[in-house]
């Protein structure tokens, strides 16, 4: 049975966290406007953790694609990651719809956080665009998406 719709018209790359080895701190996304799709999924990829290192991540949510009125996503962070051999190599994922947004204060932007702490650590993050508006999905893509094939 011959399938024409494509996984990538389906779902698309809004934002990541390239993969990387982090120093304890905060790195985050780019924004993902929430107004062409219905729903976002952000998945947490922890390398190596470092020495006594903590990996935390969540979702933020803003009223445009620059931050303004940032705040956490009720809700949406992970159980920390930590080291200790347990949760090197492992990855976490976050779901959220747009109606769990802060939709009465016009809220339509979401982001991925995470915050390394203690030791230099391995970390990435994907946020994809699920059940777009107007199809494609993948005309929504971040530019450093080289090839769909």
């Amino acid at each position: 049975m011959a399938v024409s719709i494509l996984p990538s018209e389906k779902v698309a790359i809004l934002a990541t966290i390239d993969p990387d080895v982090t120093v304890a701190s905060t790195v985050t996304s780019d924004w993902c406007d929430m107004s062409q799709f219905a729903q976002l999924m952000a998945i947490v990829m922890a390398g190596t953790l470092g020495s006594s290192a903590t990996l935390d991540a969540k979702l933020e949510q803003a009223s445009d694609g620059s931050g303004t009125g940032a705040k956490d996503i009720t809700g949406k962070a992970i159980t920390q990651l930590t080291d200790g051999g347990t949760d090197s190599d492992k990855q976490a994922i976050i779901n959220v719809n747009a109606s769990e947004l802060d939709v009465a204060n016009r809220f339509t932007h979401v982001r991925l956080s995470m915050t390394v702490a203690t030791a230099t650590s391995d970390v990435a993050g994907i946020v994809l665009g699920l059940r777009p508006a107007v199809a494609p999905a993948s005309d929504n893509d971040l530019a450093s998406v080289d090839e769909i094939v």
